[in-house]
């Protein structure tokens, strides 16, 4: 005996899903959610959107001082504390001046200290070449950088040197002589005025 003998009701309700019209099997179309409105509250407690500011860049200010840093400088402590000391509160051009005649040994650089006496309006002194050839380059990068920030008629304000690490050489036999140099300068009209104002 065949399955239609067995179930003979079956057979006809899969003919009957066959035979069916393809309207009745189509779906309905899905209707797509819509996005939910917000709702802004209402009241004086809301803030309100600031506008925004346009945004204004810091105008560059302009300097008032010079500077040269020169670190571990192969000259003798002593004799660039002596220049430093000479240099200060003077202007540029003259110091190159006065240390290139210590260079050629026409006029000495005063220092303190058991040195020999020298003619000039000093007590004692001494020629450190190697010092005021070094000091020389920085006081040229100096008037250079003065000139780069519209500085006129300037004057050095600070001149300072201090001991630099000092390698020593051949199996620790010899130290070596470093120092580190600081110059800075300021117009000479900034400067009386805060003379002025210290009075």
């Amino acid at each position: 005996m065949t399955e239609k003998d067995y179930a003979p009701q079956k057979s006809e309700s899969k003919k009957m899903i066959v035979s069916a019209p393809k309207e009745t099997m189509d779906l309905a179309p899905v209707e797509k959610e819509k996005p939910k409105e917000t709702i802004e509250p209402k009241g004086e407690n809301v803030e309100k959107e600031k506008p925004k500011k346009p945004i204004v860049k810091n105008p560059i200010k302009k300097k008032t001082e010079a500077v040269v840093n020169a670190k571990g400088l192969h000259i003798s402590t002593k004799h660039s504390m002596a220049i430093c000391k000479f240099i200060k509160k003077k202007k540029i051009n003259d110091c190159i001046e006065y240390l290139e005649n210590v260079i050629t040994k026409k006029k000495a650089m005063p220092m303190r200290g058991e040195i020999p006496h020298r003619k000039g309006k000093m007590m004692s002194g001494r020629f450190p070449k190697n010092a005021s050839e070094n000091f020389i380059k920085l006081l040229k990068s100096l008037g250079a950088n003065a000139r780069e920030n519209d500085l006129d008629d300037v004057v050095i304000t600070e001149a300072i040197a201090n001991l630099a690490p000092r390698p020593r050489g051949k199996f620790g036999r010899v130290q070596k002589k470093r120092t580190h140099v600081t110059l800075k300068c300021k117009e000479q009209k900034i400067v009386k005025k805060v003379k002025e104002k210290k009075k």
